[in-house]
């Protein structure tokens, strides 16, 4: 200092009594007489402490953003004005550029095209925000990413930070709920409402004079029999092959989709004649109903079709499906394996069928349904020998009504169950009461084939036997003769089991099945009904007395009672009578009677 005569200035690092660091700027100036001797000097003390400080926080804050931008799994990366200065390790793995690569380039480079807009947005207003955008890698790949963008000092600029979050498994994870919540797990195709969403697109951009679009209702016949009998891994693997016969005979534009069940949806768009869509219906009667091996053997399953135009058939999605399941029970109604378009008088009956559908629900709950019971005779000495329960139905609006005008829709739409299994309890109760009071009738029940078939049939009747504490010897089980031919081995099983219970077994409406006397030797049957349709022509008619006569003979011959139904004169009662047919019943004997009627009736005789 003394030899340049100039300033020094230094800096030194205290501990103050607190023990805090201190630092001092010192700045020492010499001042010299007029012989150039030194004379003494201007020192000036300056506290830098809090200076230093601050440089040392921005140091260790830099120093802390360093560290954290490599430790992170994310991509980080700050920008200049859109121009890369800086980016993690993150970055480089995610798109597969290099560091140098990227640093020096647009952050729209990097960006899909598609979604440049927003990106652009956030950088000229400066807004903190996140939302979710398009990367590209070096590739060209597009990459789902989540973007968050800081402003933040470094160095004392002010940069933009931008963390680049990747979000491809997010993204494919919502695209697989995306795609379950729309398709079907089983199939693969689309489910029903995503099928109805695509249906109220084209329905909603139809314009007049565009062409029609068919909408095919296809549902597989008996496809539950096969479900029950070989299994659901057969049903399943019948459906997933009737799903890849019914995509490979559709045009690229056309939809297919699985309904539930055994129901598809097949949807055809620019049909501009009729013909073509007989032609597409007719294709896929044929590709679905051929054989497949499973389960070692080969089944087959054949497919009825409904089909509804837009908009000749409706002009909403609601109205279109509607009308084709409707065509579809029409073809069902019409030997099934067949194609129907929507018919307008079909549409009418089958509404009225859904009416009475929702009446009988509502009637099984509101106790609407009674029994009566029919007499029956036996014709040596007229006695009582037992009743036949025959169902009625106290309509709300039509008044009383015979099982001929409600139980084909029951059977239809499988309202069969719980109504026979009400007529089967009531009558149980029926039979308690009288052999209470001493009146020991059996009772006749109809069957339905619905009933006879389901799975676990006895064993729901035993246990309403128990419930209701009725013996089974009360009870007699009317079966009508197509019942008997499906399959002799399970018929014959099932109706020893039913035997096993003390239930009596009767075949009615003998006469008019195509039963082989074989088939019936094989049968645990105890009695055989004449059908009335061959009683209302005896003895006039030659034919029906000959039927009659060989029914007679063929019940002897194998041990079984025979009763005639509908005997409404007294010459066709002389006429069984002279026969030999042992049991009477129709109004000439009595009309069907309530339960305290008939009481009354049998106290007269």
């Amino acid at each position: 200092m003394v030899e340049t005569r100039a300033q020094v200035s230094y800096e030194r690092e205290l501990t103050d009594a607190a023990g805090r660091p201190q630092w001092l700027e010192v700045d020492v100036l010499p001042n010299f007489d007029d012989e150039g001797e030194l004379s003494g000097a201007f020192v000036r003390v300056t506290d830098i402490t809090k200076h230093r400080l601050a440089e040392r926080a921005v140091r260790e804050s830099e120093e802390r953003l360093a560290k954290f931008m490599q430790a992170s799994a994310e991509g980080i990366l700050f920008h200049r004005n859109g121009t890369v200065i800086d980016i993690n390790e993150p970055i480089c793995e995610l798109t597969g550029y290099t560091r140098d690569e990227v640093i020096g380039r647009q952050t729209a480079e990097f960006l899909a095209p598609d979604h440049l807009p927003r990106a652009q947005q956030a950088l000229a207003t400066g807004a903190e925000a996140a939302w979710e955008s398009v990367a590209l890698g070096r590739a060209g790949e597009r990459i789902p990413v989540e973007l968050i963008t800081r402003s933040i000092m470094r160095s004392g600029e002010r940069l933009r930070l931008v963390i680049v979050r990747d979000i491809r498994e997010r993204v494919a994870a919502q695209a697989r709920i995306h795609h379950l919540a729309h398709h079907d797990a089983l199939t693969g195709l689309p489910n029903r409402a995503a099928f109805g969403l695509q249906l109220e697109r084209l329905t909603a951009s139809h314009r007049s004079g565009d062409a029609q679009i068919a909408l095919l209702f296809i549902d597989l016949d008996h496809f539950k029999r096969i479900n029950d009998s070989l299994g659901h891994l057969v049903g399943d693997l019948l459906l997933q092959t009737v799903t890849a016969r019914i995509t490979d005979n559709l045009r690229a534009d056309d939809l297919v989709a699985r309904f539930g069940g055994d129901e598809f949806m097949v949807l055809i768009p620019g049909v501009t004649d009729r013909s073509v869509v007989e032609q597409v219906a007719g294709k896929l009667l044929a590709v679905i109903e051929a054989p497949l091996e499973a389960a070692g053997r080969s089944i087959s399953v054949s497919p009825s079709i409904g089909v509804s135009l837009f908009p000749e058939h409706g002009r909403t999605p609601a109205e279109l499906i509607q009308h084709a399941d409707a065509a579809m029970y029409m073809a069902k109604a019409r030997g099934r394996a067949n194609v129907q378009f929507f018919d307008p008088v079909v549409a009418s009956a089958a509404y009225d069928a859904l009416v009475v559908e929702s009446q009988l629900a509502q009637a099984l709950e509101t106790g609407a349904f009674e029994l009566h019971y029919q007499p029956q005779l036996r014709s040596g000495d007229g006695r009582l020998v037992g009743v036949e329960a025959l169902i009625r139905w106290h309509h709300p609006e039509r008044g009383p009504l015979l099982p001929d005008d409600f139980i084909p829709v029951a059977e239809e739409r499988r309202l069969m169950l719980p109504i026979g299994q009400w007529v089967l309890r009531e009558a149980m109760r029926c039979a308690r009461r009288w052999h209470a009071q001493g009146l020991e009738l059996p009772i006749s029940v109809n069957l339905s084939s619905m009933q006879f078939q389901q799975r676990g049939f006895v064993d729901s009747l035993a246990e309403l036997l128990r419930q209701e504490q009725v013996n089974g010897a009360w009870l007699e089980l009317e079966l009508t003769e197509r019942m008997l031919m499906d399959d002799l081995d399970e018929v014959k099983a099932t109706l020893a089991q039913l035997k096993a219970l003390g239930m009596r077994i009767s075949v009615d409406d003998f006469g008019t099945g195509y039963s082989s006397l074989g088939h019936l030797k094989e049968l645990p049957i105890d009695k055989v009904k004449i059908d009335r349709s061959f009683v209302q022509d005896v003895p006039q008619n030659a034919d029906a007395a000959a039927i009659v006569r060989a029914i007679v003979q063929l019940g002897r011959s194998l041990g079984m009672t025979v009763i005639a139904e509908g005997v409404e004169t007294e010459v066709q009662e002389r006429f069984l009578r002279e026969l030999g047919c042992e049991e009477l019943q129709g109004l000439r004997i009595a009309p069907p009677l309530s339960e305290a009627d008939l009481q009354l009736w049998a106290s007269r005789r």
